[in-house]
């Protein structure tokens, strides 16, 4: 399993100090509520912990039981991305990510959908359009699936990695992007149509600090 959510912080310890003539002595006492869980642990600074599941795993015990006991978010690995869920043209496919959905919810879970739209994995079909037909059938995708899992998502990640890599700050080049420059804020906007329940998310890697590309990211949001 990989994390996937926010990072958690060290359970808290009390140190006392104590001076002698001969120099210092360092106790540290544990906290007589230290968590037993990662997921616990993580829930005392009002955090999450989280880990991408994949649905063909779910029958290994082993896997199982960490899942079960050490983490408190579910994200889908594959199973709710575009080639997953929409194979062919307005033919959609929900099977693997219920299967992650209901597992997750069964066991007291929260689930982050992952991802709505990507310039990666689409299925052949949505590859091969460009244009106003590409834009069309992207955000029926967003509207069909979102609705699909309405009142069941904590949060989804509605675009993934739409920002390019290098000192730019500017959008990366596919398909999508193609489709004119508002295909986010129609994304997000179709997105919340369709669950006003969620919360919305734009995925993306080094934006932790601040750099062109996460100075990209917030103008972006700034702007819808």
């Amino acid at each position: 399993m990989k994390l996937t959510s926010r990072s958690v912080s060290l359970v808290p310890i009390i140190a006392t100090v104590a001076a002698t003539a001969l120099g210092a002595t360092l106790i540290v006492t544990a906290t007589a509520n230290a968590a037993t869980t990662l997921g616990a642990a993580a829930a005392q600074s009002g955090r999450y912990f989280g880990t991408a599941v994949a649905a063909g795993k779910l029958g290994d015990s082993t896997y199982v039981n960490i899942l079960n006991t050490e983490f408190t978010m579910v994200t889908a690995e594959n199973e709710m991305k575009w080639d997953a869920t929409e194979p062919n043209r307005g033919q959609f496919s929900y099977s693997a990510g219920d299967r992650i959905l209901n597992h997750a919810v069964g066991n007291g879970k929260r689930v982050r959908g992952h991802a709505l739209l990507w310039h990666q994995q689409q299925p052949g079909w949505a590859q091969a359009l460009s244009g106003a037909e590409l834009r069309r059938a992207a955000i029926n995708h967003v509207t069909q699936v979102a609705t699909h899992y309405r009142g069941k998502i904590h949060s989804w990640d509605v675009v993934n990695e739409a920002f390019a890599d290098g000192g730019s700050g500017g959008r990366r080049d596919s398909n999508l992007q193609r489709t004119g420059n508002d295909w986010i804020e129609e994304a997000f906007r179709a997105a919340r149509a369709a669950d006003p329940g969620a919360k919305l998310c734009y995925n993306d890697y080094n934006t932790d600090g601040i750099n062109p590309k996460s100075t990209g990211i917030y103008n972006m949001v700034r702007d819808f």
